[in-house]
């Protein structure tokens, strides 16, 4: 699977419109990892890593996934996770922060819905404990 097939691009662009564009996206994701950082079971994860790198990376993956220009660029999914032992309860924590950032940014039910089913296709490549 490469990158840029990862993800599910047939959102509809108002997906991405209603989440504000670039700028909406930055700034959900720049309150997504603030909750990441601050949640005690996920934090570990992020020790070391780039994470200016990660939130451009998340960013562009946001806008592929809502139907928005930017394209994903980064490693492969299962690559940029490989050896992390992420378990479920994990990829969950970060799907609930996910879903809590939207509902804070004022994302309506059918963007929030939209976006959590764009990346629910990446669970399997990177849950790996």
């Amino acid at each position: 699977m490469t990158a840029g097939s990862q993800f599910v691009t047939d959102t509809a662009a108002s997906a991405y419109d209603s989440l504000g564009a670039e700028t909406g996206l930055r700034s959900a994701v720049d309150k997504l990892y603030d909750r990441i950082h601050a949640d005690p079971l996920l934090a570990p994860y992020f020790a070391g890593v780039d994470m200016p790198t990660l939130r451009r990376h998340q960013v562009d993956m946001l806008s592929a996934a809502t139907g928005g220009p930017q394209k994903y660029s980064g490693r492969d999914m299962a690559k940029a996770h490989a050896g992390l032992d992420i378990t479920d309860e994990a990829f969950e924590r970060v799907v609930g922060h996910l879903n809590a950032t939207l509902v804070e940014t004022g994302a309506d039910d059918g963007t929030i819905r939209a976006v959590l089913g764009a990346l629910a296709p990446l669970r399997p490549p990177i849950v790996t404990a």
